[in-house]
């Protein structure tokens, strides 16, 4: 629920026109087409172009770049929730005869394989897919790896479109016809294409001393698709933003897409401004953690993000090779709007229903002679966190055979189990081999390696 309205206010409007103005402007773009989105709806759009009286639609296409590899990712994500590959398996398990045979999926998915960031041979983003006939040419058969696997992040896009390649040999079709039938028909994106769909925007380049421009050409990059092939729309990036802050059971679940938004390697920086996950890039940007991608092909640029403490999502599409940073202009767009409307707190409600027995483990609990708090949330779920100073916290989640499960933190996937005694109290938690007792360090049965029999004293 939120009590928020489906329109921005007019101030938080005409701020946000504002910024897409000057982005156009400075930016020496043709045109810049963007929008917001809150509580899964598109709440703003805004557009400008260099033509008087005239501003594309939020239903005209441009070609997205990199973007392309967050549907590829989910297309991977599908496949590892099905059961048909794990993340752990090297690529030569699925897809035999490739130069990168022995980076595992997950390396790919986080561009931490250690593969050339580019193809060998002409600039791929300006030729025709044809000149790449085949999955050995994406890659220097020599040097595949320019650093070793599983050490740092360093992006590859020929990495992307072996992962395509993946998808088609475990599906039995061409990766675009797999993307439209398993998530861009289920989420109504249908103006989300491998090739261009009237009306589509033309990608330009623009002189950097002076205010002329000339076409870009627009290509079919074949084997390389999956690493930047995809054209689309506002309306499009707006359900894919909701999509990819909430999830859809139709296509991915909420848990998978957190995995996602999960740095998968180090971070690039010691500032930690910037990293990966599986198919999304993560930013820091004015003090919020962003998860989308940024794209960027000839003629266009394209940015994505959601922040997951807002509520709010922005995308911006341009149609020149460089100029206006179309990601930088989508981040600042959830930033203005969260200045002008910041995200309004859920309202408190008590329980549904209370179950005695969890009731009465909540309260003071002692992992030796450090104070916790156990608290009851909804859905059964249960809070551990400590009174004082750091600890080990984490949220934990019920399991049909009487255990919780480790949500986040310290304890993440970890088991925690009620102790009882014979007359049935509880005695302790036991959590992941931890133990939590009501008292400090006591009973001594319960306490591994056991107590002092003379117990507490005075020195």
């Amino acid at each position: 629920m939120t009590d928020l309205p489906d329109e921005l206010l007019p101030t938080t409007r005409r701020a946000l026109l504002h910024r897409l103005a000057v982005a156009q402007s400075e930016g020496r773009t043709p045109s810049i087409v963007a929008g917001v989105v809150r509580g899964g709806r598109l709440v703003w759009s805004g557009a400008r172009s260099m033509i008087d009286g005239h501003a594309p639609t939020p239903d005209v296409q441009y070609r997205i770049g990199s973007l392309t590899k967050t549907f590829v990712a989910v297309l991977v994500l599908r496949l590892r929730d099905e059961g048909l590959l794990d993340l752990a398996d090297p690529l030569s398990h699925h897809l035999p005869g490739t130069p990168a045979g022995g980076a595992t999926i997950a390396q790919l998915l986080s561009h931490s394989a250690g593969l050339a960031a580019e193809t060998p041979g002409p600039w791929w983003e300006r030729t025709e897919g044809s000149l790449r006939p085949g999955l050995g040419d994406l890659l220097e058969a020599e040097r595949p790896l320019k650093h070793p696997a599983g050490r740092l992040h360093h992006y590859s896009n020929p990495g992307y479109a072996l992962l395509g390649a993946l998808v088609e040999k475990l599906r039995g079709e061409p990766w675009g016809e797999v993307l439209h039938r398993e998530v861009l028909a289920p989420l109504g994106m249908d103006r989300t294409t491998l090739l261009p769909e009237h009306p589509h925007a033309g990608g330009f380049a623009v002189h950097p001393w002076a205010d002329v421009m000339q076409p870009e050409p627009l290509t079919d990059t074949g084997l390389m698709g999956p690493a930047g092939q995809l054209w689309s729309t506002g309306v499009d990036l707006a359900r894919w933003a909701a999509f990819l802050a909430a999830g859809d059971d139709k296509v991915l679940s909420a848990d998978t897409l957190a995995e996602m938004r999960r740095p998968a390697v180090a971070p690039e920086d010691a500032g930690w401004t910037k990293a990966y996950g599986l198919g999304l890039q993560l930013r820091r940007h004015e003090g919020r953690l962003l998860a989308g991608h940024t794209g960027s092909m000839p003629g266009f640029t394209a940015g994505l993000w959601i922040s997951e403490a807002d509520g709010l999502a922005a995308f911006a599409l341009s149609n020149a090779t460089s100029g206006a940073d179309a990601a930088q202009l989508a981040a600042r767009l959830i930033a203005l709007t969260a200045e002008h409307e910041p995200r309004l707190p859920e309202p408190w409600r008590p329980l549904n229903e209370v179950d005695e027995e969890l009731l009465e483990l909540t309260g003071p609990w002692y992992w030796g002679a450090a104070p916790n708090a156990l608290r009851l949330r909804a859905g059964r779920v249960l809070e551990l966190a400590p009174l004082a100073g750091g600890g080990r916290g984490s949220c934990f989640r019920p399991e049909a055979n009487g255990t919780w499960t480790g949500l986040d933190n310290y304890y993440a996937g970890e088991t925690l189990r009620v102790v009882r005694g014979a007359d049935g109290t509880a005695s302790h938690l036991d959590v992941g081999s931890f133990v939590y007792t009501r008292e400090p360090y006591g009973p001594a049965d319960a306490v591994p390696g056991g107590v002092d029999p003379a117990g507490w004293r005075a020195m």
